[in-house]
């Protein structure tokens, strides 16, 4: 088995990579991208004050990265003359902050629960603005969004029934997305749970001519994929295209096409970190050297003998190209002779995705103490942190960037001896698999209490996504990072809702 490792393009992360490193690395390293903004807040004195003024973890966020990516993917359209909105995907993060920037920069919001529906229309957003792209759709969440008249993405035969039932009853009007899936790429289907199937468009074609009604809209068309693939993006356009003619000949106003998420993100500096990284782990887990990974983890591949198989459970976190040149790509393929962007301008259609954690790149740290260190068997040490793992935490089953030590100023500091002290960071919750990091970690200059572990690029998934409330211990505040008022951090107004709203 081999890893798949992205060439380097030539868009790769230009951020100043040098930042205090030497406290805490992989024993493969991995050092991730730091940003300008996360060097100057590692570097001062101020995150041990915010920990005991908030408590750890902590949740460090700054809405600035978010609207410089926000207005470079803006740009990428604005060139080829495409009309074009990106949407936030709100699951992506929870703080309020990146709610009012997507507000004020008349971004488009990706909403998929109530709670995020509320919030938005809450800060200002206006119905507009709003996509519902909930996986499941009761009868509440329809019906608030057809008060309130946001768009719903709609993901079969069922929903769009319930909604048909709704505006009767409602006496009343939405717009909706037909949410598309299954597109044929290279001769193989893209199965997903979500959405119609595209083998089925004749049938839902009859069904939206059968049922015709003035209280509907169909206003686009909508897919998401699973993976980070262009490729895949361009065959499905190349698919959708034909139905949003279809679509406007059967009298339907499709206007725009939403390509979804996946945007890609590229978290470390260098790649050949990352090729190393995999074939020292191959190596670990077949015996030929000591451990990379907690008791031989295999981060989802597995060994059969002498080889070792299946593909890591791990997010691509170096990948080129990323963001606004993989958004150029797609949009500079061309298809029936033609390139894309010229196709979607040419239907007077406006281009739409749903970035989350590609807008997020950059824009948030999580910051934990330590509270203990103890002795592990074969001269490693547990590290003990107050957080637990699903606050830094993503389908991936493993976070991949180097965190940065913060030491404590005070005296008798150190609980080890500085030197090749390595061992694993553990979080709070009472199971044997509560690690932070699976990855074993090196400490050149030991490790003790009161220190600070900083765990760099969080903002995307990783710090909400699955955080959980088990042994009732807190949720993790978020606060504020302004450039311009690097002193001043403050709560995030998603820490001033009541508790069952945030969760």
């Amino acid at each position: 088995m081999s890893v798949k490792i992205a060439l380097p393009q030539e868009n790769a992360p230009e951020l100043n990579t040098e930042e205090p490193r030497d406290g805490c690395c992989g024993v493969v390293p991995l050092p991730g991208r730091i940003a300008d903004w996360m060097r100057i807040l590692l570097q001062d004195e101020s995150l041990h004050p915010l920990v005991d003024q908030y408590g750890s973890p902590l949740n460090v966020v700054n809405i600035t990265p978010f609207l410089t990516h926000a207005a470079a993917l803006s740009r990428v359209a604005a060139e080829r003359s495409v009309q074009f909105r990106p949407f936030f995907a709100r699951k992506a993060n929870k703080c309020l902050a990146f709610v009012d920037a997507a507000v004020d920069a008349r971004l488009g919001l990706d909403c998929a629960s109530s709670q995020e529906i509320q919030q938005s229309l809450s800060r200002g957003a206006s119905p507009g603005d709003i996509i519902c792209t909930a996986a499941v759709k009761g009868a509440d969440l329809l019906k608030l969004c057809v008060s309130a008249g946001v768009t719903i993405a709609i993901d079969n035969f069922q929903e769009l029934t319930a909604v048909d039932s709704l505006l009767r009853e409602e006496n009343s009007t939405a717009e909706l997305a037909l949410r598309i899936s299954g597109f044929s790429h290279q001769g193989e289907k893209l199965h997903s749970r979500f959405g119609f199937d595209i083998d089925q468009i004749d049938e839902l074609l009859s069904f939206l001519q059968e049922r015709r009604s003035s209280r509907r809209s169909i206003a686009g068309l909508h897919f998401h994929l699973d993976g980070y693939c262009a490729s895949e993006r361009v065959s499905a356009i190349r698919q959708s295209l034909p139905l949003v003619d279809s679509l406007r000949r059967a009298g339907e106003s499709v206007s725009f096409l939403d390509i979804g998420g996946g945007l890609p993100v590229c978290y470390l500096a260098n790649e050949a970190d990352w090729a190393q990284f995999w074939q020292e782990h191959e190596r670990a887990i077949t015996a030929k050297r000591g451990e990379v990974t907690y008791r031989n983890d295999p981060l989802g591949r597995f060994v059969h003998g002498d080889h070792v198989l299946g593909e890591p459970r791990i997010y691509p976190f170096y990948q080129q190209p990323t963001r606004e040149a993989w958004l150029a790509a797609i949009l500079d393929t061309e298809i029936d002779g033609t390139c894309i962007a010229r196709q979607v301008k040419s239907r007077g259609l406006e281009l739409r995705c749903q970035p989350g954690r590609s807008l997020l790149d950059d824009a948030g740290l999580t910051v934990a103490r330590v509270e203990g260190v103890k002795p592990l068997w074969g001269g490693d040490i547990a590290v003990l942190l107050a957080m637990n793992s699903t606050q830094c935490r993503t389908s991936s089953v493993d976070f991949c960037v180097d965190p940065v030590l913060v030491e404590h100023r005070g005296k008798g500091r150190h609980l080890t001896q500085p030197g090749h002290q390595t061992g694993y960071l553990f979080g709070a919750y009472c199971t044997e698999s509560d690690l932070i990091i699976k990855r074993r970690l090196l400490f050149p200059r030991g490790i003790g209490v009161g220190d600070l572990v900083v765990l760099p690029n969080t903002a995307g998934y990783f710090m909400h996504f699955f955080e959980s409330r088990s042994h009732q211990f807190p949720l993790a505040k978020n606060v504020i990072y302004d450039p311009e008022f690097p002193e001043m951090l403050g709560l995030d107004k998603i820490d001033e809702l009541p508790s069952e709203a945030t969760q």
